[in-house]
Formats: structure tokens, sequence, C-alpha cells
């Protein structure tokens, strides 16, 4: 039985106006983010995956209370965050915290490391003076710094160490909700794993909720419990990893995981076709499926009807209407 829900995502729509030609008129507008859904319970990673501009980090940043959505809702421990008032969007900003993929841009030069730390302590009024002084310390040492190195300035530091930094920043509030967007992307390959165990030790733990937005297979793999593939607005699979990588269902799941390299060179690999066709634009998507125009299994009811993302197995979901109609667990094939 899972935990109770502390982030529930629910028919999150974003459509972005768009504007061109000369006397710059209204266009069909970019259809970013188009109806998803899921829930991530408290102490679970849901890893967010797919090619870029499909709508992960828009997701994300919906979740943040950054942009607004057009359409759709979004609960924080049970609670409507949709639209919220001043008052209660400064308590939500404490609630749901950020790692951003760069952690050099994200630092202020101008401050020391100890002042960007606890910054938000006083910002939302937890601690002041020596208080917060201790309080930066122990979050230093728990992210794997030095406390000494509170003095130090951002470019001081080695880019892991940056990103402890980022990650000591958002904990120093309590957040019940993580965004991690590409958090591991912009550091050498050496110290990608460091990072990576540091967040996973830290959610043991204090039992953190993350949503892990990345591209890379292999990262959301090791940090996640579930997986949510996307494409271009909307999710396609969603499942526990293990299961995800075994038994891929939707055929753009299996295409994402041919893709990606095998590490062990005596391995033999599956020759796979690769998918034909470029993404289409978000501002004309294809009617019906949008995987339609590139799927190797098209059917004529795939290019009028919108796949329903449903159960197909215990905790597995995907959005196929060949896997609708022909029910199982099955793969649908190999892209052969």
């Amino acid at each position: 039985m899972r935990a109770p829900a502390s982030l529930e995502v629910e028919g999150l729509v974003k459509h972005f106006p768009a504007r061109g030609g000369l006397l710059a008129r209204r266009r069909a507008p970019v259809k970013a983010v188009d109806g998803v859904s899921f829930a991530i319970a408290r102490g679970e990673t849901l890893g967010l995956v797919g090619e870029s501009g499909c709508g992960k980090t828009t997701v994300s940043r919906m979740v943040l209370k950054l942009i607004e959505p057009t359409a759709g809702r979004i609960r924080l421990a049970g609670t409507d965050v949709t639209h919220l008032s001043p008052t209660a969007m400064w308590e939500h900003r404490r609630r749901v915290q950020i790692v951003f993929q760069d952690p050099y841009s994200a630092l202020n030069p101008r401050l020391t490391a100890g002042t960007i730390v606890g910054e938000p302590l006083e910002n939302f009024r937890l601690a002041t003076g020596r208080e917060k002084e201790a309080r930066v310390a122990e979050l230093f040492a728990r992210v794997g710094l030095r406390p000494e190195s509170m003095r130090r300035y951002a470019h001081e530091f080695s880019g892991g160490q940056r990103q402890r930094l980022g990650i000591a920043k958002a904990l120093s509030v309590n957040p019940d909700v993580i965004v991690a967007d590409e958090p591991v992307s912009a550091l050498d390959v050496s110290v990608r794993a460091q990072v990576l165990n540091l967040m996973i030790a830290l959610q043991d733990e204090l039992k953190l909720t993350y949503l892990f937005v990345s591209h890379d297979l292999a990262v959301v793999r090791h940090v996640s419990h579930r997986i949510a593939v996307m494409y271009l607005g909307r999710i396609v699979e969603l499942a526990d990893k293990h299961t995800l990588f075994a038994t891929p269902l939707h055929p753009y799941t299996e295409a994402l995981l041919a893709a990606a390299p095998v590490p062990d060179p005596a391995r033999r690999r599956i020759k796979r076709a690769i998918l034909q066709g470029d993404v289409p634009s978000p501002v004309n998507p294809p009617s019906g499926c949008h995987f339609h125009t590139r799927c190797p299994y098209v059917e004529p009811a795939c290019r009028v009807t919108v796949p329903p993302l449903i159960e197909v197995a215990p905790g597995h979901q995907v959005a196929c209407l060949k896997r609708a109609v022909g029910g199982g667990a099955e793969p649908l094939g190999r892209l052969s």
C-alpha cells in the first residue's frame, strides 16, 4: 500500500500565447503541456523523462508556481494550491523548493556560501543570529561540506560542491517537495554519482519527496522509484523503474530505451530501427495520439482518438489504443 500523496497533479494544461507576422497577430497557442496527471507519495521520487521540448520543465515550473496553469489542479498534501493568495503563496514557496541545473548561475557571486544557505531561514523567519549560523553549519555538514567553508564565495567551490550548496539551500526551510531540474547534467561524470547518492541518502533520512526532471535515462533509473515518460506535452507511460526498463509498453518508451547507450562492451545489443521523422510542433500537434506520425504500429483509430492513460497492470499505466484494446501486459513488439 502506497503512502498518501505529497504532491498531486490532475489534468495539468499549459498553453502559451503566440504572436507573429508583421502586425504581431495572434497565432495558435503553443501547447506545451496538454493534460498531465500524476501523484508522488511522501518519500518517493518520480522521474520525468522525455525529449527536449516535451514539456517536462514546464510541468516543474507549474508545480513551483513560477507560471500559472491554463487548466488543471495541483494539490500539496491534499490542499489545492492551484490558485493562491499572496499570503498563501509565501507559505507555498517554503514547502516546494528547487535544485537548479546550473549550480553556478543559481548562486549569488556577491554573497558568501553561508549567507546564501542562510538567506531562506531569514526570509521565512525560521532562524536568525547564532541560531541561523548553527543551522547553516549543520546543513553544510549534512551535504558533505566543511562548516569553515561558509565564508567562501561561489567561485571558490568546484561544480559538485556548488550543487551541494544548492541542495543545502533547498533543505534549509524543511520543504515537503523538492523539484530537481536536471540537477547533475552540468557536472563531471565522476561527480554525478556522488551528488545523486547524496540526494538518495537525504531522502531516506528526511523522507523527502522529489520530482526529478531529466533526459538521462541512466540517471533517472538510479535515483527514481517510478518514471513517467512524456511526449509532446502528454504522459505516455508511467510505471516503477524496474517494470519500465524490463517491459516497456509504449512504442515511444521502447524507442527511448533503444537509443540509450549500453555501458557493457561485451553485451550484444538488439538491433532496432530508429524512429523516423521529427517531433511535431507543439503549436500544431497531431490529432488523436500525438505519437501516431512516428509510430511503427499506427492504426486508423490512432489518428483521431486521444488514448487515455490507463492501468494495464498494477502500477503500470500506458496511453496507447493498441494496449487498451489488447489488454494484458506484453510488449507491443520490438522496433527492429
